[in-house]
């Protein structure tokens, strides 16, 4: 941002036009599936639900990049940022007509998608030539190039029925590629970059706007005035062919009635954001938009009314024009509330609008991903048009809600102050933060440390409960699914029960980072509420039987959120602990939010064979046993079931948790462990145990089916997790009384005995095998990993407690204390993530052998070696008597 007079109005006016007009095209082509979309259709035989996906991975692709992008903006500029993204975009569209197969199609749609982070570029290029006053209005008219959707819904239709989808694609890639090189060419550099290239600010600078609330706040109203714009831009053309049955070209022509105003009427929105301030704005956006939506979500309804001498009958339904103009009027709104938005962020964060714009971008983007398909899938599975109405309406009351309520609890605690009331302001949280925390003071931890820490421990046992329980889901599904006719092969089975883990174990590396930057409480309560996005997904998606797997293995990848929140969890209780009692909370901690893992696999089966949520949760599918008798079963209740324990545990720890002050570190600081030779003998070591944990869980239920036909798996699946769950907390205990060392070399023998038995029991040349004894060994398995979970994380803090207290020495022993137990809340989270793909490795070893030998012997041999390998390097580091960390 700059002072008002230091630029021209004339390099002002030229920054602006030449910058819309790029945005404008980046933008036309962003959306180009939802004319294209509609001829590949017909030509390759998409299922609605591929359609919707097809049409939004281009917005994925956008909207993940936005960050980014916004990051390589902020240093520097936006002139060669956005002039080689639209050169690289031009060349993914060219390659997008060559493909003639579904998935090389969306391989190029992932590329055509890079159009969609321009905007951001745009706005932190831009916003960097205007002063305060007048951000709003120019940001509104470079945000009306949204118009671009409406030139492709006018152009599109004409270019595909003249020369066909593949040529139309090449004229959008040499438009594009011009547009590329005249930026580079004729754009200037904006008056900031010279003043950023000299303070050079770190990424970690640039990165800690995120950790206020405010910017998630504005992220959730972009993601309905931005990602519901860019869903319905994409979809009304399909909407209005199928619902008033009208040709391509018409349904463009009134689809842009849409898309013009929801665009072009941005400038109006930035000018009264200028005017009277964007929170008026907003309300007049959201509650517009909720009276929208609910008229158009109704459906077209015949009542009879029984009178005295006949029955009268009457219809509801929106006629065409009565659609049009609610359409247009929602467009209006959802421009207003878009300008709104992005109008704080210069205000707010000068120095940071790339990486917040990204952010909220980010999130408005992926409203543009998310809904499109969910659209698909809400058609095949509700068999109602209207659904996708019904479902912007619960999104955008949502909105409006939490604003109003934000608003009014800040305004009410800066009332009680006497401070003047800002727009759009921040809800307080100070008071739920712990300046003082000094746990290993006796005196401190007996009179008020012991009850906070308590407290939190036992909010944060629920929250970690419900993110294993939706971890694990697929362990379930898998069992049932090709009864009910999802016609998957075993490796794929085996895929979809590996592929939480997989991203999971790669969340965890960087939840186990959040902790020390967000703080435990809020980091607890977002990445809980998190999880509500994978549960209602999935109870769409498993309501169909030809949901494409590839929307399943997308599904899959998100139910990995809730193996991220492991390790953050663990690192946050780790804080509140003294080392002489963080074995016992650990393994509390761990140990009950293990629980369920085994809690999905007893709740799970019971769910799914009752219609818990009537005609709300949706239709059940048949299943067909061996004798031919039929069963009912809602395998979407799997996931529904935990929709509204995930809401209350969110908002439990959000107002009954506590970020502790002394926590609080950058990335930089945590870093360290990195460089710590102790950091990865400890990923080997609980590798062993707790990824043999989450991958015995996870690759159990499906092994078990495919090995003894005639058991069923799901009825004893839960035991091996519950036992492993239950033995955790002793494991933490025993190692507080005898030594973690000592318990894990233990432990580690028990599992490779526990394995050579399982390989003992197998079937064998055409025998049956032993199920009781398979069943046993996995059992001490379970319990030997659930002791060892316990035993590792009670040697992590005493070892780099250790290492602190060696290095800074007597003078240094508070210091020592606060980097020591920094440290070890990094190692935790970081261990946990590398543990965490034995969640993936386990079933897939048990896929790979199967597949390459006809047998899972081959995988289990290799469990052996690695156990062994286990006991040598604990024996040798840490249970020797000259070992360099007795621990």
């Amino acid at each position: 941002m700059i002072e008002a007079g230091t630029v021209s109005s004339k390099d002002q006016r030229y920054a602006l036009w030449l910058t819309t007009l790029a945005f404008t095209l980046c933008f036309a082509v962003w959306t180009l599936f939802s004319i294209l979309g509609i001829r590949i259709k017909d030509e390759m035989g998409l299922t609605d639900t591929e359609l919707g996906l097809l049409m939004a991975t281009p917005i994925l692709t956008g909207s993940i990049s936005r960050l980014f992008l916004g990051l390589l903006t902020d240093r520097f500029g936006g002139r060669w940022v956005f002039g080689l993204l639209m050169l690289t975009t031009s060349v993914a569209v060219f390659l997008l007509s060559l493909a003639s197969s579904y998935p090389l199609l969306l391989l190029g749609a992932l590329g055509v998608g890079l159009a969609g982070g321009g905007f951001i570029v745009g706005v932190a290029y831009l916003s960097s030539w205007y002063e305060q006053g007048k951000q709003g209005t120019a940001l509104g008219i470079f945000g009306a190039g949204n118009v671009g959707a409406a030139l492709t819904n006018f152009a599109a239709p004409f270019l595909l029925l003249a020369v066909g989808w593949q040529s139309t694609a090449q004229v959008y890639a040499a438009v594009m590629a011009a547009m590329g090189l005249s930026f580079l060419l004729f754009a200037r550099a904006d008056p900031g970059q010279h003043q950023r290239q000299q303070e050079r600010i770190t990424l970690a600078a640039q990165l800690m706007p995120l950790t206020e609330l405010r910017v998630w706040r504005f992220s959730l109203y972009y993601f309905f005035v931005f990602g519901a714009f860019v869903a319905l831009a994409l979809w009304l053309p399909h909407y209005l062919m199928e619902v008033y049955h009208l040709d391509l070209a018409t349904a463009g022509i009134l689809a842009a009635l849409y898309t013009i105003p929801a665009s072009l009427f941005r400038i109006l929105g930035g000018w009264l954001s200028d005017r009277f301030g964007a929170r008026k704005v907003m309300y007049w956006t959201l509650i517009a938009s909720v009276l929208c939506t609910f008229l158009l979500s109704y459906p077209p309804t015949e009542y009879q009314v029984h009178g005295i001498r006949e029955v009268l009958s009457f219809s509801l339904q929106t006629n065409l024009v009565a659609f049009v103009l609610l359409t247009f009027v929602l467009g209006f709104f959802m421009s207003l509330g878009k300008a709104a938005v992005f109008k704080h962020i210069p205000v707010y964060y000068p120095k940071h609008v790339g990486v917040v714009g990204g952010a909220v971008g980010m999130i408005g983007g992926l409203g543009g991903f998310f809904l499109p398909l969910t659209f698909g899938m809400l058609n095949d599975v509700v068999g109602i048009w209207q659904s996708s109405f019904m479902l912007l309406f619960v999104i955008c009351a949502l909105a409006l809600w939490w604003m109003h309520f934000a608003i009014r609890q800040a305004e009410k605690r800066e009332w009680q102050a006497g401070q003047e009331v800002t727009d759009l302001p921040e809800m307080s949280s100070d008071s739920l933060l712990l300046e003082d925390w000094r746990p290993e003071d006796k005196g401190f931890w007996q009179d008020k440390g012991r009850r906070i820490a308590t407290r939190n421990l036992w909010i944060s046992i629920p929250n970690l409960f419900l993110a294993f329980a939706v971890w694990s889901i697929w362990s379930i599904m898998v069992v049932k699914m090709p009864q009910l006719g999802f016609t998957y092969s075993a490796n794929q089975l085996f895929w979809l029960a590996a592929l939480p883990a997989l991203s999971g174990a790669t969340l965890r590396i960087f939840y186990g980072f959040m902790v020390p930057i967000f703080g435990g409480r809020r980091w607890t309560a977002l990445s809980t509420a998190s999880l509500v996005l994978p549960c209602l997904w999935m109870g769409v998606a498993l309501q169909d039987t030809s949901t494409p797997y590839l929307v399943m293995l997308i599904l899959a990848l998100l139910c990995g959120l809730g193996g991220g929140n492991f390790s953050s969890s663990m690192a946050n209780i780790s804080f509140f602990y003294p080392k002489a009692e963080k074995g016992a909370a650990l393994g509390l901690n761990a140990g009950l939010g293990n629980l369920g893992v085994s809690a999905m696999q007893l709740i799970g089966p019971l769910a799914i064979s009752a219609s818990l949520f009537g005609d709300m949760g949706g239709a059940p599918l048949t299943l067909l046993d061996k004798n031919g008798a039929s069963h009912l079963l809602w395998l979407q209740n799997a996931a529904f079931i935990w929709v509204p324990f995930i809401v209350i545990g969110a908002l439990a720890a959000w107002f009954g948790m506590n970020d502790i002050a002394d926590a609080k570190a950058s990335f930089k600081e945590q870093a360290v462990v990195f460089k710590r030779s102790h950091t990865w003998i400890m990923c080997w070591l609980y590798l062993g145990t707790f990824g043999s944990f989450i991958g015995f869980a996870a690759g159990f239920p499906l092994l078990c089916g495919l090995l003894f036909p005639d058991v069923d798996p799901v009825k004893y699946a839960f035991i091996g997790p519950l036992a492993g769950a239950l033995a955790r907390p002793f494991g933490g205990i025993m190692s507080d009384r005898l030594g973690g060392a000592t318990v894990t070399l233990w432990t580690f023998v028990l599992m490779a005995l526990g394995v050579l038995a399982v390989l003992h029991f197998l079937p064998q040349d055409g025998q049956g095998g032993n199920f009781i004894g398979f069943f046993a060994a996995f059992i001490v398995l379970f319990i030997a990993s659930g002791i060892g979970n316990g035993s590792t994380f009670r040697m992590v803090p005493l070892i780099f407690l250790t290492l602190r207290s060696r290095a800074l020495g007597a003078s240094g022993a508070k210091q020592a204390e606060i980097e020591g137990n920094r440290e070890s809340a990094a190692v935790l989270g970081f261990i946990s993530a590398i543990a965490a793909y034995g969640g993936f490795f386990i079933p897939k070893a048990y896929g790979s052998s199967i597949s390459a030998t006809g047998s899972v012997a081959m995988a289990l041999y290799g469990f052996v070696l690695f156990y062994i390998s286990c006991v040598l390097v604990t024996w040798w580091c840490y249970a020797r008597k000259q070992a360099t960390i007795p621990c």
